[in-house]
């Protein structure tokens, strides 16, 4: 056997490895997907909890939107003013930040609603509220599962006597707990707003003094005492306009319920 039997073979294949990744070379250029490196920049000026709050699957996912235009370079609450600054400078454009605020779960339920009969399925709010729309007689009012807080990406959310409570120190206002909440009692309220009705059931007076000991009855008197205007009752909930409210704290004195409170 002589060398050049070995020789040849080697070299075929080594010629044919070589032309083999040239045009690999070749077709990793032509075929290759250009990215906007904006998205990555966008994506590391946003704070990656992501939580959802802005309505996309995660920061990588707005941060493609905002390069593309989808999406407001504002869009992402939980980054504050620091964030839309970062992504204005990479976009190029003048960016201001949304209003700051925090989430804010409109009930006082917990231990002053009766309940209808004892659940025992599966600890998320969603299901217990395809069960004739959960154990309380209030069908408004929080279940107190803990869905929100399992979506909470800043832990600002907790379970107290059986009801949901935003920490507002912690609370970026993102949103997610608001999207997920079946209730949609979970509200986003600007991060200055002092008092809040804490109740969000729409059942006449009558009904919701058998349902709960701390419901909004409609009676109207917040709204007659307001001096600015800024407390309206639609139907049987009365509601704050916050950007007329000046935090005077009248209506919560005046509230028969107690249910118009300072937020904490």
């Amino acid at each position: 056997m002589q060398i050049s039997d070995v020789l040849i073979p080697v070299g075929i294949f080594a010629g044919l490895g070589i032309l083999l990744g040239l045009l690999l070379a070749i077709a990793s250029r032509v075929f290759a997907v250009k990215t906007d490196e904006r998205i990555e920049q966008i994506n590391e000026a946003l704070p990656g909890a992501n939580c959802g709050g802005c309505g996309y699957s995660g920061c990588a996912a707005l941060a493609a939107a905002i390069v593309k235009g989808e999406a407001p370079a504002n869009a992402c609450r939980a980054g504050g003013e620091k964030c839309a600054k970062q992504i204005g400078e990479i976009m190029g454009i003048e960016v201001t930040a949304l209003e700051p605020q925090r989430a804010l779960v409109r009930c006082s339920g917990g231990g002053n609603v009766k309940h209808k009969y004892l659940y025992e399925g599966a600890p998320d709010c969603i299901a217990a509220e395809r069960m004739s729309g959960g154990d309380k007689e209030c069908v408004s009012g929080c279940i107190g599962l803990g869905t929100c807080l399992s979506v909470c990406r800043y832990g600002a959310i907790s379970l107290q006597n059986g009801q949901a409570v935003v920490d507002r120190s912690k609370c970026t206002g993102c949103g997610a707990c608001s999207q997920i909440c079946p209730k949609h009692l979970i509200e986003l309220v600007p991060a200055t707003a002092v008092y809040s009705v804490m109740c969000h059931s729409p059942e006449p007076g009558a009904l919701t003094r058998k349902q709960c000991n701390a419901g909004c009855i409609g009676c109207r008197i917040c709204e007659k005492n307001c001096p600015s205007g800024a407390i309206a009752v639609n139907g049987c909930i009365a509601s704050i306009d916050y950007a007329k409210c000046t935090s005077c704290g009248l209506c919560a004195e005046k509230c028969p319920r107690k249910i118009i409170r300072k937020i904490k």
